[in-house]
């Protein structure tokens, strides 16, 4: 495979294992597992708890992961489903009554049963190989002895630092210092998420018995013990969200007690010689495989990577695939979700017929099978759209009026033996939920996706998975490994990761390269989070993509807005090169955090 004349950083290639996140500690950490005589799905363990440490304004044990594996034992991928499920009590009669139509991006309102824990419990259970200490012990080390303050990290703190004072004392004890955000590199510490790990560790040991044994008793801790019952107190107690009102949570320890990590079949699509696999439509995953399916009639590599006529071409697929999430993706264990139909050669066909040389500014979704789409009534005016408007990045931080909103984490993992894992973890984010006090660490908001519209195929339901963003990859090529991949970004997952998927396969270049290579995304279509904003043809772009370019792009009516040249997508990728059975890791530049480590 050609790799450019110069990348930002070389690809890595060898035979004993390939890491990559966005922290370069956790992926240290990963690696040293490896090392160690652990496998992938322990690395993946050790990141991910290492992750909720070091970048908490990005994930945190409250949140979710879901998680793509392949194991060389069965030679089949599964999906960890790790995203937790609204309350029993979370329905639209309950948020009626609160006189609410858009469920709070931040506060207690839009907490789901955390996904996360079981998830990475269930991975290591089913897959990994050291016992759960193990796993642990390196996020405890970063919890008590401190990591280096990020600066993404001290903006997040420092923008929310008065509704911490004000209304969430308990985040105000556990991320001020003096009553202000923690400077960019000192040192920080959660003490309280340490002793919290520390306890479950000592209860699940206790129970004795097997690896195995203490991994499921661990998961009763959180589930049904100590954690759980925290997590209730905290809930019935009202504090400020986003509707600027005091509100109480929903969630109970019976909603935790009832969950259980499920493991489930992938959705997959053959395109350009690889099969590739996601997540189920209760995630926005099967949306990267309608824009292949979409994209596969066309000639991407004679139209030129990074010409208009290619850029143009991508983003409307997205439109299509994404119009589509809009009308019919959701939990399929509570909705029917037509995904074969969705993906069918002649429904696909009949769409891409609706790509035309200019930019569409309507939201067309099909109708798969003869059924008839239904889409979300926007809440919002254009006015109150615009003052929510964010600067181009997927899942923002910080939105321009200063409400919050999380960001995400990912991680890819392959190993010797070919075990491979890529998982997008998310939510539980510092600056959307107050911190539980007893445990030192918040709950997630993933419900804020759900709307309070009836009969929509994401409609806020009870005991159902909100229909999330996340979104990791995972792509075989004769049967094994090939490329395992992902990035955080919210609605721009499955744009940023096909941009960089497509410059790999169809212009030749290298995985870093291919991260390094300009990146661009469509704000087309409604975004998944409060309060769910868009901008018809609304199409952003990297400032090194050739001006002539962008100016055609406009002239063929794209709503262009063009950023920093480095600013959008934060990728990893991992696999193996089918030709020499090396394996491959790269990571992204962009924001000085992710890192690629292997030998």
């Amino acid at each position: 495979m050609n790799q450019l004349p110069m990348t930002t950083r070389p690809e890595l290639s060898g035979d004993f294992g390939m890491v990559a996140s966005t922290h370069w500690l956790a992926s240290s950490v990963g690696m040293s597992v490896l090392e160690r005589g652990g496998n992938a799905a322990d690395a993946a363990v050790a990141i991910a708890f290492v992750l909720q440490v070091v970048e908490p304004h990005l994930n945190g044990p409250g949140g979710e992961a879901p998680i793509l594996v392949w194991s060389p034992a069965n030679e089949q991928v599964r999906v960890v489903a790790g995203q937790g499920v609204t309350p029993a009590a979370a329905d639209l009669e309950a948020f009626a009554a609160l006189d609410l139509d858009l469920v709070p991006g931040t506060g207690l309102l839009a907490a789901t049963v955390p996904g996360a824990f079981g998830a990475w419990l269930r991975l290591l259970s089913e897959w990994g190989s050291w016992p759960l200490r193990d796993v642990l012990e390196p996020a405890i080390g970063y919890a008590e002895r401190g990591w280096p303050m990020l600066p993404s990290i001290t903006h997040t703190i420092d923008t929310v630092a008065r509704t911490f004072t004000e209304d969430w004392p308990s985040s105000a004890d556990t991320w001020l210092s003096g009553g202000a955000a923690p400077a960019p590199g000192t040192r920080m510490q959660n003490p309280r998420l340490a002793v919290t790990w520390r306890r479950l560790l000592a209860e699940a040991e206790a129970a004795g018995g097997s690896r195995e044994a203490q991994i499921e008793a661990g998961r009763r801790c959180f589930y049904q013990g100590f954690v759980a019952e925290a997590i209730d107190a905290h809930c019935r107690i009202p504090v400020r969200d986003s509707s600027s009102t005091l509100h109480a949570g929903l969630l109970t320890g019976a909603d935790l007690a009832d969950w259980n990590c499920p493991l489930e079949e992938p959705v997959s699509l053959d395109y350009a010689g690889l099969t590739v696999f996601k997540t189920g439509p209760w995630g926005q995953g099967p949306v990267f495989l309608q824009q292949l399916a979409l994209l596969s009639g066309f000639d991407l590599a004679a139209a030129g990577h990074l010409s208009a006529d290619y850029i143009h071409t991508v983003v409307e697929a997205s439109k299509l695939a994404f119009a589509d999430r809009e009308a019919w993706y959701g939990d399929p264990d509570v909705v029917d979700v037509p995904i074969s139909e969705l993906l069918s050669p002649s429904y696909t066909s009949d769409r891409r017929t609706l790509i035309s040389s200019q930019a569409s500014y309507d939201l067309r979704p099909g109708s798969p099978g003869g059924r008839s789409p239904v889409l979300p009534e926007w809440p919002l005016s254009v006015a109150q759209i615009g003052q929510f408007a964010t600067t181009g990045a997927g899942e923002p931080t910080v939105a321009a009026n200063g409400a919050t909103r999380g960001d995400t984490c990912h991680l890819d993992v392959i190993d010797r033996d070919g075990l491979t894992i890529s998982a997008t973890p998310s939510g539980g984010w510092l600056q959307s939920s107050p911190t539980v006090a007893d445990l030192g660490f918040c709950l997630g908001t993933r419900a804020q996706m759900a709307w309070l519209q009836p009969n929509l195929a994401s409609s806020l339901r009870p005991r159902s998975r909100p229909r999330t963003t996340l979104s990791p990859s995972l792509a075989l090529k004769d049967g094994r490994p090939y490329l395992a991949f992902g990035t955080p970004g919210g609605d721009q997952q499955d744009q940023w990761s096909l941009v960089f998927f497509l410059a790999h396969l169809h212009s030749g270049l290298g995985l870093q390269a291919a991260i390094d290579a300009p990146n661009w995304h469509s704000t087309h279509f409604p975004s998944s989070f409060w309060p769910r904003d868009a901008e018809p043809a609304g199409l952003v772009l990297e400032d090194r993509i050739d001006p002539a370019v962008v100016a055609e792009l406009a002239a063929r009516g794209h709503a262009v807005s063009v950023v920093d040249g480095w600013s959008l997508g934060r990728l990893s990728a991992v696999g193996r090169d089918t030709r020499t059975g090396f394996l491959r890791g790269a990571a992204n530049p962009r924001g000085s955090q992710g890192y690629a480590v292997g030998r």
